[in-house]
């Protein structure tokens, strides 16, 4: 992708009042933002772009880095459970968005730790662009962890919960 290119992209994002824009194809990955920087303040120029990506991840198979614990453990247990979680699927985000655990916030959890779900079960709703996206398991098995909080926000191909298969 050319200059010329980026150019025509933000003319688009300008007459159709579009605040973000995401392009990933093969080995190459642009994200535009209009508005305020990553810093939180305005800049000369209402646009900017994303910093590089340091890896790109295959279409086919997305993965995301392992999420990282807040506390220091003791390196046995940790081997342990590692090991053990080795054995356990993710359930991935499919998009950029907002996660939410229910239906609305009065509403019980779609799944908890130790929910039996199959293919077509709804484990949760990610919200982009104001529109509920319902997320199906697409897995059989046993929730064995709940990896992301309420209400926070998910990438793509992060993981949200882990499963024991059948």
């Amino acid at each position: 992708m050319d200059l010329k290119d980026i150019k025509a992209i933000v003319d688009i994002m300008k007459k159709n009042s579009i605040s973000e824009f995401e392009l990933e194809k093969d080995d190459f990955k642009i994200k535009l933002r209009r508005g305020l920087n990553q810093s939180g303040s305005s800049d000369e120029s209402p646009y900017y772009l994303a910093p590089p990506v340091s890896h790109v991840l295959p279409a086919a198979a997305p993965q995301a880095a392992p999420a990282v614990q807040a506390t220091a453990a003791p390196p046995a247990p940790a081997a342990e459970a590692q090991q053990k979680a080795s054995n356990d699927l993710d359930i991935a985000s499919p998009m950029i968005g907002t996660f939410y655990a229910s239906a609305s916030p009065d509403s019980p959890p779609y799944v908890e730790v130790g929910t039996r779900v199959t293919p077509d079960t709804v484990v949760c709703i990610v919200e982009a662009m104001k529109v509920m996206n319902e997320i199906k398991a697409e897995k059989s098995g046993v929730i064995s962890e709940i990896l992301v909080e309420n209400a926070k926000p998910v990438e793509f191909g992060q993981p949200l919960f882990k499963i024991k298969p059948n």
